[in-house]
Formats: structure tokens, sequence, C-alpha cells
């Protein structure tokens, strides 16, 4: 029994023993695992520190060097500045030297002038004298006479001399005004293209130009009655054209047809509707340009009006140079002159941005584009430097300051160089013109639009004013008006449509 006992207890203590070196073992491999694992780790953590900061030096080094540039650069600045300030220290003492000798030369004119003043005292008194005892004349009287014989020939040297400053003057205004003007012209470069009097559209097949006539003409006849331009449908493949004098209704009525084609459904109701659409767009589209063109020359806040004027300028040309590029042209020329005079910057920039203002209403009010732009110039409470500058570019009015006389100089700059406007445009802009204010003024007249290039006029009467007897009546009206009024080459159709339209609605 006893034996059984020891044998258990030695079995026992055998099995912990055994357990306990197993145990021991296991958690040697797991001690060694976690500690390679941690090496590992570290190793990791190592590279990534050297790798760290292998890019901080890096970025050091690339620090260093930008430094290193920008010191280089403000080295280089400040040895130029230096230089620049030598030069202008050289040419101050030039100067103080130059006004040291001046000084030194009036003080020798003066006592030259001085003497010669003794010497002519002198003189006149022994004048006097030998007056007095060869022409028996009194003391008096001998001086009344050399005073007068000296008088005249001091007016004579004083003619001279006003002659001769006045030259000089004149000599010296030249060559500013030739400085001025080629500081203004070398700092500022405008664009220049001429605005033609037909646009291109692209259509994309020759069956568009079916759609486009419609059904007996309908279409077209909708189409050139609505929008007031002349289409040309002829056997170039893939293209119309839209011909008129007047910038703002032919890009209106290319938009509305280049529309009407991506939409696909041309028809007199559509055709209202997208050219309703297109009107609207194109007032906001010409006041944000106004307000774009006023925020870049920073001369905020302008009323609404004018900035929408301004944008409206776009589609205005006068001989054929467009009235916005030209009125840009003249503020930038003026604002550089205004400041090379002494002027006013702003003041000489705003009234060449508002000196041709009255060009975007002449179209739609007639009459003299000076008042309309001094008209509504004032309404707004522009300044009075603004107002004569629009008086005095077209002679109205004398300059009354820098800022105008650099704002008439700068519009016959921009008008006047190479290629800046053609007279043949112009001429025939206001032939088309007259022939529509002809046929505009005539009762019973809706609508006028010169066509085919000014060979034909297009009238458009209330059915329900005239009747047909009328109508023939108005044309020979309009026509024997024409010949008598406006010179033209050839012949003038003038072509009077009444129709009647009644509209009703289904409900």
């Amino acid at each position: 029994m006893t034996e059984n006992i020891l044998l258990s207890l030695f079995f026992m203590m055998l099995g912990i023993a055994t357990t306990y070196l197993i145990m021991g073992r296991m958690h040697k491999k797991q001690f060694n695992y976690l500690e390679s694992e941690a090496k590992a780790k570290a190793k990791a953590i190592e590279y990534e520190a050297e790798h760290l900061l292998d890019e901080a030096k890096v970025k050091i080094q690339q620090g260093e060097v930008l430094l290193e540039k920008k010191f280089q650069k403000k080295e280089l600045d400040i040895v130029k500045q230096e230089t620049e300030l030598a030069l202008e220290l050289k040419s101050l003492e030039k100067k103080e030297r130059t006004l040291f000798k001046s000084k030194e030369n009036i003080r020798k004119q003066e006592k030259s002038l001085k003497a010669l003043e003794k010497k002519q005292e002198d003189e006149i008194a022994k004048t006097i004298e030998t007056l007095e005892k060869s022409a028996s004349m009194t003391k008096d009287e001998a001086k009344k006479y050399l005073l007068e014989e000296i008088k005249n020939e001091s007016k004579l040297n004083f003619a001279l001399t006003v002659k001769k400053y006045e030259k000089e003057a004149e000599e010296e205004a030249q060559k500013r005004a030739n400085y001025i003007l080629s500081q203004a012209v070398t700092r500022y470069a405008g664009e220049f293209a001429s605005d033609r009097l037909m646009n291109t559209i692209n259509l994309p097949s020759d069956a568009h130009k079916g759609r486009i006539i419609g059904k007996e003409g309908r279409n077209i006849k909708s189409l050139e009655q609505l929008l007031g331009v002349d289409i040309i449908i002829d056997e170039t493949p893939g293209v119309i054209l839209v011909s008129n004098f007047n910038l703002y209704r032919r890009a209106i009525a290319t938009k509305t047809i280049e529309l009407l084609v991506d939409d696909g459904r041309i028809h007199p109701g559509r055709i209202e509707d997208i050219h309703e659409k297109v009107k609207a767009e194109f007032e906001e589209k010409i006041l944000e340009e106004g307000e774009t063109i006023v925020l870049e020359l920073g001369l905020y806040p302008m009323d609404a009006e004018l900035m929408r004027l301004i944008g409206r300028l776009r589609y205005r040309a006068s001989y054929g140079q467009n009235a916005l590029a030209h009125t840009l042209e003249v503020a930038k020329l003026a604002a550089v002159m205004a400041v090379e005079m002494g002027g006013d910057e702003k003041l000489a920039l705003r009234a060449g941005l508002l000196h041709d203002i009255g060009k975007a209403l002449t179209q739609e009010h007639g009459g003299n584009h000076v008042d309309l732009g001094v008209e509504v110039c004032r309404r707004h409470g522009e300044h009075p430097t603004v107002i004569n500058a629009i008086y005095a570019h077209h002679g109205h009015e004398e300059p009354d300051g820098v800022e105008s006389a650099a704002v008439c100089a700068a519009d016959v700059l921009s008008a006047s160089r190479p290629g800046a406007r053609r007279e043949v445009l112009e001429s025939f802009i206001k032939r088309v013109k007259e022939i529509e204010e002809i046929a505009l003024d005539k009762e019973g007249v809706l609508d006028a639009y010169a066509i085919n290039a000014g060979r034909e006029i297009r009238v458009f009467v209330d059915a329900g004013k005239l009747d047909d007897a009328s109508v023939y009546l108005l044309s020979k009206e309009i026509a024997k008006e024409i010949e008598n009024k406006v010179q033209y080459p050839g012949e003038i159709k003038v072509n009077v449509i009444r129709e009647k339209r009644e509209i009703q609605y289904a409900r």
C-alpha cells in the first residue's frame, strides 16, 4: 500500500516536472518569436526614421538652394538699385554743377547789366548835353526825345526776344507732345478687326436649308420679317449668310437661327419664341460685359444704364471700326497721356470710356451722338470733365483741362492710325440708314429693313390702316423720296408688304 502511494507520488512529480519542462520550452519559443518580431519592428522603425531623415535632409538642401537663389536675386536687385542710385546721384551732381554754373552766369550777367546801365546813363547824359548844345534843345526836350528813341529800340528788342522764346516754346511743346504720344502708343497696343456686314452660319446638312425656307417660303419670310435681316441661301454647301448693317440685329439673328437649327423645330411660332429668348439673353449679356469692363478699369461705381450702353457699343461700328474697341483704346491712351501731363489718370480713363457713349443710342433714337451722350451722362451725374470731353472731341467746346485734351488726342490717334477705319463702309451704312428712316417716317409703316446690300428696302405696313391701293401709293412715295434725298449707285427696289394676321387660341 505504501509502495503504491510512493509510486503515485513519483509519477505525479515526474508529470509535473515534464509539464514544467514542456511549458518552459513553449514560453521560450514564444519569447524568441516575440523577440524576433520586436527586432523586426524596431528595424522597420529604424529604416523609416532613416528614410524620413533622408527626406528631411533633401528638403533642407532644397530649401537652402531656394534661399540661396532668393539671396542671389536680392543681391542682384540691391546691386541694380545701387547702380541706379549711383547714376541718379551722378545726374544730380551734374545738375547741381549746371545749376551752380547758371547761378555764376546770372551773377556775371547782373554785373554786366549794371555796368551797361551805368554806361548807358553816362551816354544818355553826354547825349543830352550834346543835344542841348547842338540842337538848341532844353534839357527836358532832349531827355524826352532820347527816351522816345530808347523806347522804340526797346520795343523792337522785346519783340525779337518774345518771338525767339515763342519759337523755343513751340519746339519744346512739340518735343513734349511727341514724347507723350510715343509713351501712350508704346505702352498700349490694341487689337483691330474690321466689322463685316455678313455672318456665316454652318448647317449640319443641306437638308436644313429646306427647313429654314419652309413650305412656300413661310419660315424664311417669318425670319426676315421678325429679325430684320437678309438671309442669303445660295448653292454653297452647308452654309447660309445673314446680312445686315446693324451689328446688334445681325448678332441676334445669327444666334436665333443657330438655336433653331440645333433644336430642329423651325416654324413661325417657334421662331418668335426663340427670338424673344435670345433678345433677353443679349440684354443680360450686354449689361454683364459693361459691368466687367468698368470693374477691370477700376471705374466702379457707375450707373447700370451707362454700363449697359458701354456693353452695347460692341454692336456698333463707326467707319468699320468697332465702337467698343475704339472706346477702350481711347480710354487707355488718354489715361497714359494724362499721367504724362500731370493730370488725373482715373478721370481721363472715365472720360475716354464715356466719350462716345451716345453712339449706343443713335440707332434707336436718332440724332447726334454727342448730344445724346451729354444728355445721358448729365442725367446720371457724371463729372463735368466727362461732359466737356464728350463735347470737345468733336469740337463743340474747347477742352477745359488736361484730361479732356488727352481724350481728344487719343480719339484722333485711335481713329487715324492706318487701317483703323473705312470711309466707304460708313458712307454705305449712312445711306442704308437714310433709306430706312424715309420709310419709317410714313404713316402706317410698322417696320422697314434695308436688305440685299442696300439695293432693296422691305417695308411692312399695318393692314388695318392701309388698303391695297394705299400700299401702291406708299411704295411710289417712298421710291420718289429716296430718289430725291439719297445718293446711290444703280437702283433700289421698294418692296411694301401688307398682310393680315389673326390669332386665336383653342382652349
